[in-house]
């Protein structure tokens, strides 16, 4: 695996972390509180990967522009841009729900897991979008 490989295995942290969140979701609706844990502590466990595999490819490969100028142009910015800000805003937020739960503090875990749940959920979306946007539409010219 070379540098170049990291931004398939990011999108493949994403996509397995979102279908974590997916199945812990489900868990907690059916008040499988274990199979919730497992599935929640699994999608943390891929962002976590995802973050160290993405800081590695961009301290190697550097900022990777959008090759194409045209019409996806405008729908890779419009996609990028509230993927990278919910991105810095879930994560500190991600973080606190784990620690409440692992305290057990369900009564502040809940509401607040409610609440991030979704956003996580468009982050890890947006960023198997970026990803083929990026990598696989612009025909793999980014790099």
């Amino acid at each position: 695996m070379t540098v170049h490989d990291l931004p398939t295995l990011n999108a493949i942290l994403n996509t397995a972390c979102t279908l974590c969140l997916s199945l812990g979701y489900v868990a907690i609706r059916r008040q499988d509180r274990l199979r919730h844990q497992r599935w929640m502590l699994a999608a943390t466990s891929f962002s976590a990967a995802f973050l160290v595999s993405y800081l590695i490819y961009h301290l190697q490969a550097g900022s990777v522009p959008y090759p194409l100028h045209d019409w996806t142009r405008y729908v890779y910015f419009a996609v990028l841009l509230p993927h990278i800000v919910m991105a810095a805003v879930t994560a500190p937020f991600i973080l606190l729900i784990l620690f409440f739960a692992l305290r057990g503090q369900f009564d502040r875990h809940a509401p607040l897991a409610r609440r991030v749940w979704p956003a996580w959920m468009f982050v890890s979306l947006s960023g198997v979008v970026v990803y083929l946007l990026l990598y696989q539409w612009a025909g793999g010219s980014a790099g």
